[in-house]
């Protein structure tokens, strides 16, 4: 093992991150960067493997990334796009987007996982590589932890709480008994990174023809990521994969191979959709893949992990401080379940268009591309949800209409941006200029402009409480009092 793991009881307020993919350093950075003793334990040997699936990432995980220093720089190793066509009759410009990250951004996901990987590092995360966990035993004060090490040898690892990042297959799942209920929804998916003798006409190309489905898009380094599917050849994963099949599925459903060439990898695989009945089993929590698995339909599936851990970090970080009482993480899955099923929806009813045969689901999906492209409000709240800026928390009954909502990256008066602010982790309180908190233990900005909304923004951008006026200042207790305390370490 690697790392300083935490092998005392569980009293130290350590917190155990199984998995060490986007989700999982995402929230061991932000668990380590709240002062929380943390340790990513990873059954694979150290290192950042180039062979990924996920290569998108959305505006809502940009500006999640950008809260924490980290948009621009894995920005400059994408390729932006700002609208995509798909299906040949429908194109969608992501221009209007309300977010500095008006645009999707292709980029392989191990680019991702640099950038995190190194946050976590800084933040002082200690890595327990080729550590594979066989079971746990929960307590009423923490979870013991059953690993064993390269060399075969079992040993035991505690904490306060434990959270399962370790994808579709999750050990920590098993351990607690959790089904993953769901089905595989298409098999023989072929993905592969090419380089091409011919440019696209659109820098995003996806259609669907007949039995066959292929989505080209560039990284920005010469290569292109393909994903393809056909009916026709409905085979095993383990069935051998050529460049020839790929070029033979596009051009099927593309009317050309664009001269592809250079394969550096090649993959095949079969997209499932499942979702754990719960997140959280007392003290273990479940995150990204463990808790959910989406058709690569949308490229949601490491978006919506990675919001899933901005979501929890906060409020784990808050109650192993003793900051906040064991029942905020039941807000957890209360707040990510849903979105975690509504992401479900979206992502099958993308790939069921695109594997549509039939002449009355073929006029249905015609049907849907063209009310998508005429009707405003539908075409906003689809790009919503899967740009991820759509998706709202349950408020309680009586609250602010802001409350809930996604705070987007307001200009504040000294000149700074709400998502440099939330760099540091804290809760943020907006008021109008002039006005002032007559309290402690909130940090305190001023809108840029004339808006007189008194707003409190939680460490993860949204909405905790709102005030239509303010009355020339926000009294403590004005603020849920609960609120000032989550926001101090």
């Amino acid at each position: 093992m690697n790392g300083t793991p935490s092998n005392g009881t569980a009293h130290d307020r350590s917190v155990l991150v199984v998995g060490a993919g986007p989700t999982g350093l995402l929230l061991a950075g932000d668990l380590a960067a709240a002062g929380v003793p943390v340790t990513l334990v990873e059954k694979r040997p150290p290192g950042i493997s180039n062979l990924s699936r996920a290569f998108v990432v959305h505006a809502r995980t940009l500006e999640q990334l950008d809260a924490r220093g980290l948009a621009d720089e894995v920005e400059e190793q994408g390729q932006v796009l700002d609208r995509l066509r798909l299906f040949g009759g429908l194109t969608i410009d992501l221009t209007g987007l309300p977010s500095r990250f008006n645009h999707l951004l292709v980029v392989p996901q191990y680019e991702v996982e640099k950038a995190l990987e190194r946050r976590a590092v800084g933040a002082g995360v200690s890595f327990a590589y080729e550590t594979e966990v066989t079971g746990l035993v929960q307590g009423t004060d923490g979870v013991t932890v059953q690993v064993r090490g390269a060399d075969g040898e079992a040993g035991e690892l505690s904490a306060a709480y434990v959270v399962g990042t370790d994808g579709m297959r999750s050990a920590v799942r098993g351990a607690v008994g959790l089904p993953f209920p769901g089905k595989s929804v298409i098999r023989s998916v072929v993905l592969a990174d090419v380089r091409l003798a011919e440019q696209p006409e659109n820098l995003l190309t996806v259609n669907a023809v007949g039995d066959a489905f292929a989505f080209i898009a560039p990284f920005g380094d010469g290569y292109y990521r393909v994903i393809g599917w056909n009916r026709a050849r409905n085979v095993p994963d383990s069935e051998p994969l050529d460049l020839d099949e790929i070029k033979e599925t596009a051009r099927l459903a593309l009317g050309h191979d664009y001269g592809m060439y250079d394969a550096r990898w090649m993959s095949r695989f079969h997209s499932d959709e499942r979702q754990a009945p719960a997140y959280r089993v007392g003290r273990v929590l479940l995150a990204g893949d463990a808790a959910h698995v989406h058709t690569p339909a949308g490229g949601q599936g490491m978006n919506t992990g990675l919001q899933d851990a901005a979501n929890l970090g906060w409020k784990l970080a808050a109650v192993v401080n003793g900051r906040a009482s064991d029942a905020l993480l039941d807000t957890y899955e209360a707040e990510r379940h849903p979105v975690g099923k509504a992401v479900l929806r979206s992502s099958g009813g993308i790939v069921r268009m695109a594997m549509a045969k039939s002449p009355l689901t073929l006029a249905t999906r015609a049907a849907l591309i063209g009310v998508i492209g005429r009707i405003g409000a539908v075409r906003t709240r689809a790009i919503g949800q899967v740009t991820g800026i759509g998706f709202a928390y349950p408020a309680p009954k009586g609250a602010h209409p802001l409350v809930g909502k996604r705070v987007p990256d307001v200009a504040l008066a000294d000149g700074a941006r709400l998502y440099e602010v939330l760099r540091a982790g804290e809760f943020v309180l907006i008021l109008p200029e002039g006005d002032a908190y007559k309290g402690d233990g909130i940090r305190v900005v001023h809108w840029a402009g004339g808006r007189q909304t008194a707003l409190l923004v939680r460490p993860d951008g949204y909405a905790a409480w709102a005030s239509r006026g303010t009355d020339g200042g926000v009294n403590s207790t004005d603020v849920p009092r609960e609120f000032a305390s989550y926001s101090l370490r």
